[in-house]
């Protein structure tokens, strides 16, 4: 994938516009929903047709995984292709089409870490969204300290055989199959652990929706009751699977920070809290506190995605993402937290509805957003881990009894 020159970058990026233009659907410049959200996979329900259409023709390009390589049935295409992609699908306001735990983690570890008859199995039905994935790795007894994990996985000649439990599971009831740590020696702690993949479908597992304060039921509480696996389907060595969870935590946190979680809905924050509370003389949000915290936000989020424009650029350069996306994915909990939090207090009592009549859908969705924020400094390593992290890997510093 070799980078191209100018000229070569001129000609691909107005075939892109031009391939994009003709193939984006229009009904998709609507706002996209909760429940639009393109995850793909055997139980998905599309609500739009078109959403579904788009996937299908952005797959067939490779562009719902643009850089890993077309025999896996990516895109191929280099950093530079890669960016003039991302920049024509903003400019057309496109939707992503798809969303999937096996592009953002998943994925990138297979092409690291499994076998050639691993990446033909499974890379191209992830890049097609024909599987859903969920990722099995906290447990009740095991969540900041991940490496204390129970779930057992018993060889058993011909296949493992996986008992067990796993908490705050990702969509498990929707997933199609599940990408898990299990415990393969009990006799070690980070050296005793394996990865494994099966379906979601096999005899003995079940996935419990967990409701949230938010209303909403994200998470899973997931139980494997004699599970057999297929050999084949290990990844990795056997009690070589640390090293692939901490790579994918990687991909798993630069993702998040990536997308700054997004609460809040559609409304806007300064434009919500003008509305609500009025302007000045010089059209300024008339609460001099409030703007101020508003100011100090935009500041602070603008900075964010500067750097993590710059992460990114660092990780297409290197082997991957580094230990630095700690530092990232600590910020973009606290200022999606931060945000929803003002755009709640913006709107005033319009911003503690839950239910009924006189509130807008977004006003309902704010205070909704707010508190499903709070699991921002959970999901996906809590915010006491990746300090520790940030402490250890990136500042060097070591404890101290």
């Amino acid at each position: 994938m070799a980078d191209f020159g100018a000229s070569e970058l001129d000609t691909f990026r107005a075939e892109t516009r031009a391939w994009l233009e003709a193939n984006y659907p229009p009904s998709l410049h609507a706002p996209m929903g909760e429940d639009d959200a393109p995850w793909g996979g055997r139980k998905m329900k599309w609500a739009n047709p078109d959403a579904k259409l788009w996937l299908d023709r952005m797959a067939e390009r490779g562009w719902t995984a643009p850089m890993w390589p077309k025999e896996y049935g990516g895109g191929g295409l280099s950093k530079a292709e890669n960016k003039v992609l991302e920049q024509e699908l903003r400019r057309l306001k496109a939707r992503p089409a798809l969303m999937s735990f096996g592009v953002w983690m998943l994925g990138p570890v297979l092409l690291e870490y499994a076998t050639e008859e691993q990446k033909q199995r499974f890379l191209p039905q992830i890049v097609r969204g024909e599987t859903r994935w969920c990722q099995g790795y906290s447990e009740p007894g095991a969540g900041s300290d991940l490496a204390s994990l129970q779930t057992k996985c018993e060889d058993k000649g011909d296949h493992w055989l996986i008992n067990g439990q796993k908490v705050w599971t990702s969509y498990a009831d929707q997933a199609d199959w599940i990408f898990c740590l299990v415990r393969t020696d009990t006799t070690k702690k980070h050296e005793g652990i394996s990865f494994v993949l099966f379906d979601m479908t096999s005899p003995g597992v079940e996935a419990r929706p967990i409701k949230l304060i938010s209303g909403s039921s994200p998470f899973c509480e997931t139980f494997f009751d004699n599970v057999k696996v297929p050999k084949e389907q290990l990844v990795g060595k056997v009690n070589g699977g640390w090293d692939i969870a901490k790579r994918l935590l990687q991909y798993e946190r630069q993702n998040i920070s990536a997308s700054g979680f997004g609460g809040g809905g559609g409304l806007d924050l300064v434009e919500t809290a003008k509305k609500e509370i009025g302007v000045d003389a010089q059209g300024r949000i008339d609460d001099g506190d409030l703007r101020t915290r508003i100011a100090a936000h935009r500041m602070d989020a603008h900075a964010f995605m500067l750097t993590v424009r710059r992460a990114e650029a660092e990780s297409k350069t290197g082997n991957g993402p580094s230990a630095a996306v700690s530092i990232i994915k600590y910020a973009a909990a606290k200022m999606n937290q931060e945000r929803t939090e003002l755009l709640v207090e913006a709107l005033g009592l319009q911003g503690l509805g839950w239910e009924g009549q006189g509130f807008t859908h977004d006003e309902l969705n704010a205070m909704r957003a707010m508190l499903r924020a709070k699991g921002n400094s959970i999901e996906g390593g809590t915010s006491e881990v990746n300090l520790n992290v940030v402490a250890k890997r990136v500042l060097g510093l070591l404890d101290h009894q």
